[in-house]
């Protein structure tokens, strides 16, 4: 008899799992909150998942991976497929170790070896790394490589200092952008090295170029645009202005932007002057208020993920002014309590709604429109 009922919940289980692949028909996308780190999780409709970056590292690296394990629960996740790190900063891997005690991950993706070496990359890339991927596989990606999922196009775009140099389908227009690009001083670091995904569920589109930076973009998007619009940028760099020029973002032409930003990290008075102009953008929405910016170019309140601790009635108009040369900065505000992602569900025709999990305000963006 308990032989039976065992098979007879075993079945139930497997059914009910079974269910829930055959029911899900969004591409559903988390941006979590890691306090000015990177943390994205896709899940696709057959339930495959796809995670980048892991957040912060040091004292802040459990509360970042407990954050972004709080989204695979929700996302009914047992695993995690596939893993980017997009590069060898902090903020991006920071979280990875902890993480894969909570939840296996079966693949890891990254550029190679760190052009950048720093204490905590090298420590982790030479005694914690090769652990992990021992358990799974390591990939070293390049332009052009994709990472195989039922129903997802998912496609690499830039990958350590390089880019794509075929057009993806539809694009390879001539971008009026480039004729008045201005480049930055060259970038040695490993924001330039970032791994960069184009990712194609039907006709919807999103961009996930992880820090890559200014000269870079250019790189991608000149003289032709080879990526084409997108219908969601999840905002490179966190909103700063080494990196989101006018030849990626407005040749990309997002109806929708989102950028995971800190308190007093992104969300910069120039760059959000380019992404609020940006050509066919109906929304910005922002994992937390821009001290960097101040409310004249921070978005309006419910397109706003998370608060801070003792945060005050009103907040200031005007962009925080650093102190001076030599001076240490005050530390920013801080966000330890619950963190809330903002949800994107994606159809097949291109409509997607975005959810922000703070006020539970959700606006969806129909094909077409």
């Amino acid at each position: 008899m308990r032989v039976k009922v065992l098979v007879a919940t075993l079945g139930f289980v497997l059914g009910a799992s079974f269910l829930s692949a055959q029911t899900r028909k969004a591409l559903d996308i988390y941006v979590i909150d890691v306090e000015g780190g990177n943390a994205t999780l896709f899940v696709t409709p057959t339930g495959e998942s796809v995670l980048i970056d892991s957040g912060n590292g040091g004292a802040a690296a459990a509360r970042d991976a407990g954050r972004i394990f709080d989204a695979v629960k929700d996302a009914g996740l047992t695993q995690i497929d596939h893993y980017i790190t997009t590069h060898w900063h902090g903020d991006h891997f920071g979280g990875l170790e902890e993480l894969a005690t909570l939840v296996p991950i079966r693949a890891y993706y990254d550029h190679g070896d760190t052009v950048q070496p720093q204490p905590a990359s090298t420590d982790f890339l030479q005694k914690v790394y090769p652990n992990l991927v021992a358990k799974a596989k390591r990939v070293t990606v390049k332009p052009g490589d994709r990472i195989a999922l039922k129903g997802i196009d998912w496609r690499i775009i830039t990958s350590a200092g390089q880019a794509i140099q075929s057009n993806l389908p539809g694009a390879g227009q001539r971008n009026p952008y480039c004729a008045t690009f201005k480049a930055q001083d060259p970038d040695p670091t490993e924001n330039a090295q970032s791994v960069g995904s184009h990712i194609t569920f039907g006709k919807f589109r999103v961009v996930h170029p992880g820090d890559l930076t200014w000269n870079k973009e250019a790189e991608l998007m000149c003289p032709v645009n080879r990526l084409g619009t997108a219908d969601l940028l999840i905002v490179g760099h966190h909103g700063q202005s080494v990196s989101n020029s006018e030849v990626l973002v407005h040749a990309l032409q997002p109806r929708v932007s989102i950028i995971n930003n800190g308190t007093r990290k992104g969300g910069q008075p120039a760059a959000m002057q380019i992404l609020l102009n940006s050509p066919g953008l109906e929304d910005v929405w922002q994992s937390h208020f821009s001290l960097l910016s101040g409310t004249e170019y921070t978005v309006p309140g419910m397109f706003i993920g998370n608060t801070y601790d003792d945060e005050p009635e009103a907040l200031p108009k005007r962009a925080w002014t650093p102190p001076p040369q030599g001076q240490q900065a005050p530390p920013p505000p801080s966000h330890n309590g619950k963190a809330f992602w903002f949800k994107v569900s994606a159809q097949q025709d291109g409509t997607f709604t975005v959810t922000n999990t703070r006020n539970n305000f959700a606006k969806t963006y129909r094909a077409g429109s």
